[in-house]
């Protein structure tokens, strides 16, 4: 129970980061939607570059952060000064990877951008591709020493410093778009290549406690177990972004293609909720459950997690599908036609949170390819979906698209890994909770339907108020809760 406490506590302050952050992020979404017409689809070309963005971020950590934490948790025998420094080196043979690998990538990218903007349809804004290559190297760079900061148990100091990149990138898009008039797509770009230089900076002086030594045999050691995690990377952010990169491909109408993805594009934000949710629990369970590895309960820990973690991601999704009267206005009036996107996306986003918690039973047993196969063989569904249907359903084969592939995955990884390494779910417990959850959202659909807006609210208040009763009746433990729990133990 007290790591199940220390995993409620750091998930809090990550998730604060994340959702906070997330929410600031939202206010860059009406100002986008509502500034940036839907017929000038730059809202579209935002949405495509940055799903290269992403993709390009996974090649440059090459699996370094999940590989930090599994070598400095585990120093040799003959570590020197008993392994205190042993973490030092381990991050500095992972900044050493990182920084190799963006040095080629940003001479690649300036030296032949002018074929690169050809093959991906930027061949008249170069200046769009050279900002955002150095975006992502810059931010390829920080994710070491944001990941040594998770290992480290520095909360706060990682919240601080993503939270104060938001709230700068919001003030300088307040600035160029509704004081300047700026409303070009350029200026996201500008905007976000100044922020992550300065957060970039603000790392300089973490840098300098480090005691940097590099360890060739580490580096082949870390090499070894990364790189299925790096496929492993690759597969599972094409499942996040494939769809934005594939659609402007086989979209039959080229000159609606940037209208059409900047309308998905936008509705897909309001289902991001649910990658806040899992994002945060990343963060905090994945140092967690290296640390616990040895321990004897490990089993029941990782079992109880999952439990906790459906629980509450259902709660999120009955949250937003019933305030949906309300968040759709986060979103320009142009675009709310793709709103019918979110559920969907939801759905595909938690079947991705249950397969990384399921995906820990190999991490564990340096037996990383099994997820690499896992993530390769959902994000195939994911594009063969995406390539058969986007000509015929438009973005809605992109949100279909996505729980294919997740769910794919997700399966896959759950039979195998009870074979190879069993963990006794509470499955009985988990289905009452999605059987209640489905039942809900039903109650919630027909009250959008046939209710006011008002109505509608009051409704989807009452359905989320049942679930929480349901999970505070069966099995959250209120007495372990801060001020609740020290009452609650008084009473007794």
């Amino acid at each position: 129970m007290a790591n199940l406490k220390s995993l409620a506590k750091d998930t809090a302050i990550y998730g604060l980061s994340s959702i906070v952050g997330r929410f600031l992020n939202y206010l860059l979404v009406p100002l986008y939607t509502y500034y940036m017409p839907k017929a000038s689809g730059d809202y579209g070309v935002s949405t495509n570059v940055y799903a290269y963005v992403a993709l390009l971020l996974v090649l440059l950590t090459f699996g370094m952060e999940t590989t930090l934490f599994r070598f400095a948790n585990d120093a040799p025998a003959s570590a020197a000064d008993d392994g205190r420094r042993w973490p030092d080196t381990v991050f500095s043979t992972a900044m050493a990877v990182v920084g190799g690998l963006t040095a080629v990538f940003l001479i690649m990218v300036f030296g032949f951008i002018g074929p690169i903007g050809q093959l991906i349809g930027y061949a008249d804004h170069h200046e769009y591709l050279q900002m955002m290559a150095v975006v992502v190297a810059m931010d390829a760079l920080q994710a070491i020493p944001f990941s040594f900061l998770r290992f480290q148990k520095r909360p706060i100091r990682f919240a601080s410093l993503k939270l104060l990149y938001i709230v700068l990138s919001i003030g300088l898009n307040v600035v160029y778009f509704v004081c300047l008039g700026k409303t070009s797509v350029y200026y996201v770009f500008f905007i976000n290549l100044l922020c992550t230089g300065f957060i970039t900076l603000l790392f300089i002086p973490d840098l300098f406690k480090i005691k940097w030594h590099f360890d060739g045999s580490l580096l082949r050691r870390m090499l070894g177990y990364s790189w299925p995690i790096l496929i492993l990377g690759i597969a599972g952010i094409l499942n996040q972004v494939a769809d934005k990169i594939v659609f402007p491909l086989v979209y039959p109408d080229k000159a609606q293609t940037n209208v059409e993805l900047g309308i998905y594009g936008s509705c897909v934000k309001i289902a991001m909720i649910m990658a806040m949710i899992t994002q945060a629990f990343r963060y905090a369970y994945e140092p967690i459950v290296f640390a616990k590895s040895k321990d004897g309960d490990k089993n029941e820990y990782y079992a109880a997690a999952m439990k906790y973690f459906i629980v509450f991601t259902l709660l999120a999704f009955l949250f937003v599908v019933g305030y949906m009267p309300v968040l759709k206005y986060i979103i320009g009036a142009d675009y709310r036609e793709g709103l019918r996107v979110v559920p969907i996306v939801m759905v595909a986003e938690i079947m991705m949170g249950i397969y990384f918690n399921l995906s820990f039973w190999y991490k564990l047993i340096d037996k990383t390819i099994y997820g690499a196969w896992f993530s390769l063989i959902g994000c195939t569904v994911l594009f063969a979906v995406n390539i058969l249907f986007i000509p015929r359903y438009g973005y809605m084969a992109c949100a279909w698209g996505g729980v294919a592939g997740y769910g794919t995955a997700m399966v896959l990884s759950y039979i195998v890994g009870q074979r190879k390494n069993p963990i006794d779910y509470p499955m009985k417990d988990i289905a009452v909770y999605v059987a209640l959850a489905i039942l809900l959202y039903a109650l919630i659909l027909l009250g959008n339907r046939y209710l006011p807006v008002w109505a509608q609210l009051v409704c989807a208040t009452l359905c989320v108020i049942v679930f929480l009763a349901v999970v505070v009746k069966r099995d959250l433990p209120l007495s372990h809760l801060p001020v609740i729990g020290r009452h609650s133990r008084k009473d007794k």
